[in-house]
Parts: structure tokens; sequence; C-alpha cells
């Protein structure tokens, strides 16, 4: 992959800093694979597939089909289909408008519809999957490929509201700094498809859910809002997350008479924990976060760095978690805590942006320009933060990199980054000092990723 860190002349540290980080970053991206992770995980030969304990025999079934959304589907499509190969019957996934248009399928169609608001496409991929299928019967096994981005992807909104309500709803929440299973719980309860009603949708047919995690802690519920999976929220949670963030008040009346019809029993639930609609369901995680934060670990102590990983479930607001960051870079520099240098430490997991300003930027971008307050002055640190898909808010960068000089390079430039991080405008600042990480679309979604390098 094809890693740029936008800047101009970096000192000789900095430099290796620059390059050591790429080269961190590269290890990341190729565990993260989308492809790579389905083809490591399934077994198959003679008609027999396997994965993890479980087997089918594909002989058993008259139709297999291959449905799915999310980020990372793409890739998992492609990475399934040369398993599988002509076995497939059919297939449809949705996946992002700016996935690369080079990968390609022979049985699986690519459908392209829009994230993090949901639109048309989006919809009507998922209703040419379920006419695909038809009737769905014991005879037809049904491998669903879900990622991160599958809750704005597999679209279908409730019949009681329109698509435009669920995205004013929808973008109201993730703006408000709702975490990523708060939201998915009123989606869920907006929706025909998520919260375990796909599984409901496609019983009796026995059904494979490949997962690919972008949630800390792989809660399966929360993954894509869990379309396959068993729902333990309730329509009153939903309006609990609505209350919580201020955003029920405003919400169309349409919104509210689902929510409030739900709570008082006139609408469905999604279905709960101990549904025979999960009988024949098996979801399994096939990758996450975990494995490419370990393949950094084992390239830094490759390059002569003592390095430790030291979580994958990091959340929390992104100004704040750029803080903690630069303590923990800035200790392992002065006092050989909680490692001696030279020294790499890895985090993952996802923060969140309760945006207030007006600027433009992402998560990842945040947190590198509040360490960079932090870090200011401090030679031979530098502290990376990145997002597995490539995409960091609405911006073509996947992420930055914070050094010691680059408040001091805003300032020599007349910008105040205190001012920037209270406009949420950091891709702004990076863009004039430097710092950006450039990596294009990934094809993956295993949460983010941030890396402390102290030399």
């Amino acid at each position: 992959m094809d890693i740029k860190i936008s800047g101009k002349s970096y000192c000789n540290s900095e430099s290796k800093l620059i390059d050591d980080i790429t080269f961190f970053l590269q290890r990341f991206f190729s565990a993260a694979d989308a492809s790579y992770m389905v083809k490591s995980k399934i077994k198959y030969a003679h008609g027999n597939l396997k994965i993890g304990k479980l087997s089918f025999n594909l002989r058993d079934y008259g139709r297999i089909f291959v449905i799915g959304g999310g980020k990372a589907t793409q890739l998992m499509a492609k990475g399934l289909e040369e398993v599988l190969g002509e076995d497939i019957f059919a297939g449809i996934v949705n996946i992002p408008y700016y996935a690369p248009e080079t990968v390609r399928c022979k049985k699986i169609e690519m459908n392209r519809a829009s994230h993090p608001l949901p639109d048309s496409n989006g919809v009507k991929g998922v209703e040419r999957m379920l006419n695909m299928i038809n009737k769905p019967s014991e005879d037809d096994l049904i491998i669903c490929l879900i990622s991160g981005g599958g809750s704005s992807l597999l679209a279908m909104p409730h019949d009681l509201i329109t698509l435009d309500e669920k995205r004013e709803v929808t973008d109201a929440l993730l703006k408000s700094g709702a975490d990523i299973s708060e939201l998915n719980i009123v989606r869920k309860h907006l929706s025909k498809v998520k919260g375990g009603r796909l599984a409901e949708m496609l019983y009796p047919a026995t059904v494979l859910t490949l997962i690919i995690s972008d949630v800390t802690g792989d809660k399966l519920d929360a993954i894509a809002s869990g379309p396959t999976v068993p729902d333990s929220s309730t329509f009153l949670d939903a309006k609990k997350v609505m209350e919580k963030y201020s955003v029920w008040s405003k919400a169309p009346e349409s919104v509210k008479r689902l929510i409030e019809a739900g709570i008082e029993g006139r609408e469905k639930e999604t279905p709960k924990p101990g549904s025979s609609t999960f009988s024949r369901v098996h979801n399994i995680v096939i990758g996450n976060n975990m494995l490419p934060c370990k393949a950094v670990i084992k390239a830094a102590k490759q390059k002569g760095y003592n390095a430790l990983l030291l979580t994958t479930r990091a959340s929390g607001e992104a100004r704040t978690i750029g803080e903690f960051v630069s303590s923990i870079i800035l200790d392992t520099r002065n006092v050989g805590i909680p490692m001696e240098r030279p020294a790499v430490f890895v985090i993952g997991g996802e923060t969140r942006v309760t945006v207030t300003g007006r600027g433009k930027g992402g998560r990842n971008q945040e947190v590198a320009l509040s360490a960079s307050i932090s870090i200011k002055g401090y030679d031979g640190i530098a502290i990376a933060s990145v997002a597995s898909d490539g995409v960091d808010g609405p911006t073509d960068a996947a992420g930055a990199v914070a050094l010691g000089s680059t408040v001091i390079r805003g300032e020599e430039a007349g910008l105040d980054a205190q001012v920037f991080l209270l406009n949420n405008d950091s891709y702004s600042f990076f863009e004039k000092v430097g710092g950006l990480v450039i990596t294009g679309p990934t094809g993956t979604n295993v949460n983010d990723v941030i890396i402390g390098v102290s030399l």
C-alpha cells in the first residue's frame, strides 16, 4: 500500500520517525486486509466448508447466496469468491461509492451506496438482495458479509418513516458525540433489516454471517447494527439515547411516533436472544483490530524497538484521548515508563468527536492535533492516529502524525493549534503544516490505530 505523510524539511530524527511510522502502518494495513482475513479463516475442499468448529457440506444446499454490506465487503466478497468459486449461485453486496473500481467478482455484484448517511442506492441494493433470494428455504445457504459501515450501507427504513427522516436522525446523532453502540441502538429501531430483522427475513435458510469488527470488544449486535444478531435493546432504549443527546425534541414527528408505538407495544420489537429466528444462524468474527495491532508490535521489535500493545478498546472524545496518549509518550521519553527507549506503543479502538465548530477534520486528525499541543517542543517523539478504512471524517486523509515540531511549525505560519482544535478544524491545520496521512480507501474497517514512537 502506498502511504504518504505530507510535509517537507523534517530534521534527521523526524525523518526517521516518519519513515518508521510509515513502515508500521504498512504492516498494519497488510494484516487488516479483508480478503486475506476471509481466506485465512475459511477452509474449503471437496464441497466441505469449514470455519472454526463449524462445517457445512455445500452439496446439502440447493442454492448458495452471498449478500451483505460494509466498508470491507468488497474485498471480503473477492476473497470468498476466490475460495468458493462457481459454487456460489448469486450474490450482491453494498459497498461505498469510493471503493475501487478495479476489484470485481464474477458471481457477486457490487452495489455502490452512501456512507456514513444512507441513500436510496443502499435501499435498492437491499431490495435486490431480498428479491434475488425471493422465498428462503431450508435448502438455501446464505453467506452474509458484514463489516463496519454496514449500518449506513445496508439501508431499509421502517415502513412508518422515510429515508430522509432516518438520515436526519442519524446525522444529528453523529454530530452529537453519541458512540457507535448508542447510535446503532437507534438505527436498529428505525430499520427493517437491522437488529436481527434481516435474520427474520431469511428464515428458514441457514445463515452464515462472516463479520469484520469495527466495534471495541467485538459486540456482535453493534457491528453494522447486527442485522443477523439478536438485539437486547428496545424502543425505549432508542428514545433514551435520543433524549441523552438532545435529538428527541428535534426529531421528525414520524420517527417519534414510531418509537412511541414500539414502547407501547403497537409496533413489533427487534428479535431478542432466544428467538427461534436465530436457530439456523451462525455469526462469526473473522477479523478485528487485534490482529493488525499485533502486526505493528512485531514490526517494531524487528526494528529494535521495545514495543507494547496497550489496548484495543480505546474510546472517548478524540481530544481527550490525544492528551492521554501524549502523556504516555512523554513518560516513555522522560522516565522510561511504561518502557525504556527506543519504544513503540500501540493503541487500538475508536474515538468520537462532539462537533461544536465549523472546521474540517476527522477523529484521528483531532487526536493527533490534541496530542501535538502537549508534546510541543519535544524531540525524538511522534504520535500517529489513523483510520483503518483510510477515510477519516469528510476528508481525503486517513489521519495525521503529531511531532514535537508540529505546533511550532504552525506558530511560524501564524496558526494557533488550540484555535483549530476548538473549531474541529484539524485537517486545515495539518494541511498547512504537514503531517496528514494519505492512504486512499483501504477496503477494510477494523477501527483505528494510534502509534507512539520514542527514539
